[in-house]
């Protein structure tokens, strides 16, 4: 098996409290809202904490909700290619005027050479999920 590689994003700074987006990022339902328009996901099928879908060229990939830390932490399990497996790990913590901050770390078994290819596309995937976040305003309307 392959080692784990780590990315981070940066810290966002959202505009919600810590228990509106935890309430948020725990129904995987209301990710759908951060699909960019022109992806390429098909047969997207999503459930209050799982998800299945099938994007170019990797293919299917499964998502599950694995672990719920009220309003600290909430852990995703994955796999693509039907053997790399990831975990997305959101941490939350509360800033000194009670808005939420987030920092999104994904983990995954990549050999050397898939490291380096996808060392990029998933600095960007992070950023863009980040920068989503900041930018969203309607934390409890969701779901």
């Amino acid at each position: 098996m392959s080692d784990i590689s780590t990315f981070e994003s940066r810290t966002g700074k959202l505009t919600c409290t810590p228990s509106e987006i935890f309430d948020f990022v725990t129904d995987i339902r209301n990710f759908s809202q951060f699909i960019p328009d022109g992806a390429s996901i098909n047969k997207l099928n999503i459930e209050r904490e799982s998800c299945s879908f099938n994007i170019s060229p990797l293919g299917n990939v499964n998502i599950n909700l694995t672990e719920k830390d009220p309003h600290n932490k909430v852990i995703y399990n994955g796999n693509v290619l039907q053997s790399n497996d990831f975990s997305l790990i959101l941490k939350i913590k509360e800033n000194i005027a009670g808005k939420a901050e987030v920092l999104l770390r994904l983990e995954a078994h990549l050999n050397p050479l898939l490291k380096m290819m996808a060392t990029k596309p998933i600095g960007d995937f992070l950023e863009k999920m980040v920068e989503e976040m900041e930018k969203f305003k309607n934390w409890r309307t969701a779901n």
